[in-house]
This record gives C-alpha cells, structure tokens and sequence, in this order.
C-alpha cells in the first residue's frame, strides 16, 4: 500500500502538493485554530460561552448562505485565480480580525475566516483532489487532507505559544503575512495546471462522443433524490460535534479538572489517527468505493464521546482523541470521494459546495448549541451522550442511503 502511494506521489508530487498545502492553510479559519484563540476573544469582548458560541454562529451561518454559490465558482474558474482569491480572502480576513474592537467587526472577520479559509481554500484542494484523479482518487484526497492533519497537529499548540508571547491580534497579523506569502507557492504547484484541464475536458467530450456513462448530475438533479436527504444527518453530525469539541477545549478541560494544555497538547494524537485513517481509507476507497466503506463512519466518534462520560481520569483524553481521528479520518476522504462516486465529476464543485454549505451550517450550530447548554448548567456527561446518540441516529440513516439499489457513476 505504502509502495502505490509513493509512486503515487512521485508522480503527481506538484498538484498532490497544492491539494496538501490548500488544506493546511485553512487552518486559520478552521475551529481547531479559531477555538484557541476563544478565551482570549472572550475576555477582550466579555462574552460567556453563550455569546462566543452565538457570535461564532452568526459569522459562520452567513458563511454557509454564501458558499453554496462562491464554491460553484470552481466549476466555471480557472484554479488558479480560484486558489488566488481565496487566500487573498483568508489573508485579509486573519489582518481584518486584528482591527475588530466592535462586536460588529468581529462577526464580519469571523465570517471572513470561515469563508475563505474553511470553505474556499479547502474547496479548492480537495475537490480538484477529486476532479483531476478519477483512478486514484481515493489516494489523492487521502494525500489532500493531511494537510489537515498536519495543521490540526501543529497550529493549536503554535497558536497557545504566540498568543503568550504577542498576544491574539498580533499573531493573527503574522498569520495573515504568512498567508498572503503562501500565494506564491500554490502558483508554483499549479504550474502547467491548463493543460490538465484540457486533458480532463477533452475525456469528458470523448466520453459524450462515445456514448459512455454520463459524467455528472447537476445540482438540482441530486437534490431531487430523496437519497440526498437521508445522508444530511451524517453531513451535520461530524462537523456539529467536532467543531464543537475544538471550540471548547477550555471548557472541557475545566469540567473534567484538568488543564486545558492537556487538551490541546493531545491534539497530536487525533492527528496522528487521523492521517494513519486517512491513508488507509483512501486505498480501501480505491479498491471497494466510498458508498461501501463510509456507512459506519460515525460509531468510532459516538465512542470518543462516550469514553469522556464515565470517569475524570486524565487518561480518558487518550481514547477520545483516537477514536475522533478515526472519524475524521474516515470522513474527510470518505465525503470528498463519495459526491464524485454517487454524482460524478462534471458539476463537482456546485454540489461539493452545497454539501460544504450544509457543513458550515452544522459547524456554526455546534458551537452554538453546545454554548446555550453550559449557559444553562448543563453538564458536559449529559453534552457527550446527546451528540453520541446523534452520531448513531445519522448511522442508521446512513446505512439505509447508501444501500446499493443505485448506480456508482
């Protein structure tokens, strides 16, 4: 397995390598980053885990309103001016966020930040991942989102240092720069990406010509079916209970009397699982398809949830950091490869970013739902066991959508 990935690589190491850093420079809009720099907003603006939560919702629900049409724009934009814009967004969202000293700016960065770095800059890697890798793209998306993994690993421990050091809006000022460097890069890897295009457009005529399986519902077709419909659980729960678990790690680590170091400290280990997931699922992906390995995605994060329940022992952050990798692991290829597998490559980008919408959505309410709960005293044992049963309701619907009485394009 390890051998075909290599060859893999080397082979296609340049645009593998702008699907991997597209994915780590969402990180500053991603929750993992955000949720770090939570207390330090919290204080600034003297918000409780309520407001925070509510704030955070407002700026990323109209996020999720906006992308279902900017992330379309893949479809119909040359990639590069897509990648280019988008962090040109993420750049001036991390320098705006710097300047909010009003509840009202800072809604407007957070909404920036989870637009461009959340939704396009991480669009743009993995749906190209899919696009331009039809044979292997379980091993390309797989490969794509390390680059989450890596940032995940990294940039929440960086992130607790910096803020020591300089404080919230100067380190969000050096993200910003480091961003806005980074666009140099991305063009390099995307060097000679028009003639990949052309290749993948001229497959698509051919294939039309010949009269072979048609090459992609269109976004309207696919909400049409009612299968669409019966996979939304399994879209929101991942994104909702995660994105809520990064957010307040703080909390977290309060209710069960550790520090919140410990938390974040631990991220490395849902990395790890995650990225040792990811790449085994996108091979597993290659060989038996995403609509047979994904359905049963969600029992390893109802575990995760459930291993915080019984005891305050430190040790339990281990189990929920492992099984929330396996997860994510399995959820970020898993996704990516099943819109191309269920619906097919010619209009990815509008239903990637439909899905991505109803992600968003998920992840604003995350935060916020969990925040009104612990406004309400609400003890986090009782919080885990809720989205656990969360994670097997979504499961069952799951299973149910993906049984195979349709055709994989």
């Amino acid at each position: 397995m390890l051998i075909d990935y290599w060859h893999f690589l080397c082979s296609h190491k340049r645009f593998l390598g702008f699907g991997f850093v597209m994915a780590f420079l969402s990180s500053p809009g991603q929750t993992y980053v955000i949720g770090v720099f939570g207390p330090e907003i919290q204080a600034q603006f003297d918000l409780d885990a309520g407001s925070w939560g509510r704030t955070y919702m407002f700026g990323t629900l109209l996020s999720a309103a906006i992308i279902t049409w900017s992330g379309a724009l893949i479809d119909r934009v040359d990639l590069r001016w897509f990648a280019s814009i988008s962090l040109i967004g993420l750049g001036t969202a991390c320098l705006l966020i710097t300047t909010a000293y009003s509840p009202v700016i800072l809604v407007v960065g957070i909404f920036m930040l989870r637009q461009f770095g959340q939704g396009l800059t991480s669009h743009g890697g993995i749906t190209s991942m899919a696009r331009y890798h039809a044979a292997d793209r379980g091993k390309a998306i797989a490969l794509a989102a390390i680059g989450f993994a890596f940032g995940e690993a990294l940039l929440p421990l960086l992130a607790v240092f910096a803020i020591a050091e300089w404080g919230w809006r100067d380190t969000y000022f050096i993200v910003g720069l480091l961003v806005f460097s980074a666009i140099i890069l991305v063009l390099w890897l995307l060097k000679g990406h028009g003639l990949r295009h052309a290749q993948l457009e001229q497959a698509i005529k051919n294939q039309t010509a010949n009269g072979e399986a048609q090459t992609g519902y269109t976004r309207k077709q696919a909400l049409s079916e009612s299968r669409f419909y019966l996979m939304l659980p399994a879209m929101i729960a991942p994104s909702l209970i995660m994105t809520a678990m990064f957010f307040f790690p703080n909390e977290i680590a309060q209710s069960k009397g550790w520090s919140s170091l410990w938390v974040t400290g631990n991220y490395w280990l849902y990395s790890l699982v995650s990225v040792v997931t990811t790449i085994y699922s996108g091979t597993l992906i290659d060989r038996f398809t995403a609509r047979r390995i994904l359905p049963l995605f969600l029992i390893p994060l109802a575990i995760a949830l459930l291993a915080l329940v019984p005891s305050d022992h430190g040790f339990f952050v281990v189990p929920f950091m492992l099984f929330m990798g396996i997860s994510a692991g399995l959820y970020f290829t898993g996704f990516s490869a099943l819109w191309a597998e269920l619906y097919g490559t010619k209009n990815l980008g509008a239903i990637k970013s439909l899905t991505n919408s109803v992600m968003v959505f998920s992840s604003a309410m995350g935060p916020a739902l969990v925040g009104f709960l612990l406004s309400r005293d609400v003890a986090f044992e009782s919080i885990f066991i809720l989205l656990a049963s969360l994670c097997l309701f979504a499961t069952v619907m799951l299973v149910y959508a993906l049984r195979p009485t349709h055709p994989v394009i």
